[in-house]
């Protein structure tokens, strides 16, 4: 007898259409949640990248011109969209505020160099200058210091600490005799009524800013009513006082016409600084500084405060030290961002390349079918990132571009030939956009700031030529 053949189940293809079915499902779902994760993975950390950051600034009277720099400032740092705010604090005065900086309760503060340097604190920039103007009767000249300490002299200033700081400088013991020669100017004292009532000389300290804005030196030298005079030992002084700098008043500062002076003055000052706390971050401060010295002109006050603002000195020796990140902008040593976060951006595409793996598994798991993967691209891609430190020319950096256009057609070939899976495919794009654009801001820092010229090679030709 004959064995009968098995009958056929009809319900086999409607088994295999479902499975079907429900693995283009799952590996549907799936693509879903690699996309949102790694979404998810992208925008925390642009989000953590841009945090923002509040300073305390610590400010003298609320009307004063530290506050309305400050504010200038803040007004500033929102325009640009910058990730960094201010916290204005107002104090009674200039001192208040540096001790609030000095208790690390703020972060920002703006002193004079001859106020009491709070130790952590570190410069940012030179905001203006105050000149001490030796100023003596019409066709009466003082030559020497030796002549000033015989004078009767009064100062012209805003507070009482430049009277202190005078007689610091000729050296007058802290006796009735010294007070009752050097006085602090009454309010309003013009240069006439001043050598009218005894005074052999006067000394004004004022900002550079103001001096230049100021017409009445003009009216007055119109009347022959005063002559400027240059203070000889202005080098000595600096060097015997860190806290004092040398300072020039430059011919027609005072006057355009007449002249005054007619030609340039030798005199000394002090510097008005913005400081920031030791503590700081070198990013945070690299970016404050950026803002400050590509926006001068918005942060410039009416009255011509921070009109001119300055580098600080970033020597080691300067009076206040640089803070690094000021020194890292002034010296044009910024890192780049590949540079920066070339280790946040290596851990975050391992993480994704992990992430990438692990849903590739479970697609293998579940379909059966095993992807190509493609988070070995992402290293190269990286890979050229990490070299193009070394790249010192733009033939060199040409290379690189080159490099890293022939990894991206591979993966447009794989993609369409079926080699490459898109499994990774956004971990390869991040990757990608961070290096070619770093490529760019290499190639714009090469045409700004180009290599010097090799002295063998023209050696070389030269020879050849003769």
């Amino acid at each position: 007898m004959s064995a009968e053949a098995p009958t056929p189940d009809p319900e086999m293809p409607r088994r295999r259409s479902r499975v079907v079915k429900s693995n283009r499902t799952q590996i549907l779902l799936f693509s879903i949640l690699t996309l949102i994760l790694t979404a998810a993975v992208v925008w925390g950390g642009r989000t953590w990248l841009r945090n923002s950051e509040t300073l305390v600034f610590a400010v003298g009277e609320a009307n004063g011109p530290e506050a309305r720099f400050a504010a200038r400032l803040a007004t500033v740092l929102k325009n640009n969209s910058s990730r960094l705010r201010l916290k204005i604090v107002p104090n009674g005065d200039n001192a208040k505020a540096l001790s609030q900086f000095d208790r690390k309760d703020a972060n920002l503060a703006i002193l004079r160099t001859d106020a009491r340097i709070p130790p952590r604190a570190r410069a940012l920039a030179i905001l203006d200058h105050d000149l001490f103007l030796l100023i003596s009767p019409g066709g009466k000249k003082i030559k020497t210091i030796a002549d000033l300490k015989k004078k009767k002299i009064a100062v012209i200033a805003d507070s009482e600490s430049s009277v202190a700081l005078v007689r610091n400088i000729l050296e007058l013991p802290d006796t009735a005799d010294a007070a009752a020669r050097i006085q602090m100017a009454p309010p309003g004292s013009t240069f006439d009524k001043l050598f009218a009532s005894g005074f052999g000389a006067v000394i004004k300290v004022a900002h550079a800013s103001h001096i230049v804005k100021d017409k009445s030196y003009e009216q007055i030298a119109k009347r022959g009513g005063f002559t400027l005079n240059a203070i000889d030992s202005a080098k000595a002084i600096a060097r015997k006082n860190p806290a004092i700098s040398e300072e020039t008043v430059a011919t027609g500062m005072l006057s355009a016409s007449p002249a005054v002076p007619e030609e340039d003055v030798d005199t000394i000052g002090l510097e008005w600084l913005l400081v920031a706390q030791s503590r700081l971050s070198t990013t945070t401060v690299s970016d404050l500084a950026r803002i400050i010295y590509e926006n001068k002109a918005e942060l410039a006050l009416t009255d011509g405060f921070a009109s001119k603002i300055e580098p600080a000195a970033t020597d080691k020796d300067a009076f206040i030290v640089a803070h690094p990140g000021a020194a890292e902008y002034i010296n044009d040593e910024i890192k780049s961002f590949v540079e920066r976060y070339s280790d946040l951006m290596y851990v975050a595409l391992l993480a994704l390349s992990i992430i990438g793996s692990i849903f590739a598994a479970i697609y293998t798991k579940v379909t059966r079918i095993a992807p190509e993967k493609a988070s070995q691209l992402a290293t190269a891609i990286l890979d050229v990132g990490e070299r193009m430190e070394y790249a010192t020319s733009l033939d060199a950096l040409d290379e690189l571009q080159d490099e890293l256009e022939t990894i991206l057609r591979g993966v447009v070939i794989g993609l369409r030939d079926g080699t490459i899976s898109s499994d990774g495919l956004d971990t390869f794009k991040l990757g990608y956009e961070f290096v070619r654009d770093e490529i760019g801001l290499r190639r714009e820092h090469l045409k700004r700031h180009p290599p010097p010229p090799d002295d063998k090679v023209v050696a070389v030709k030269t020879a050849q030529s003769a």
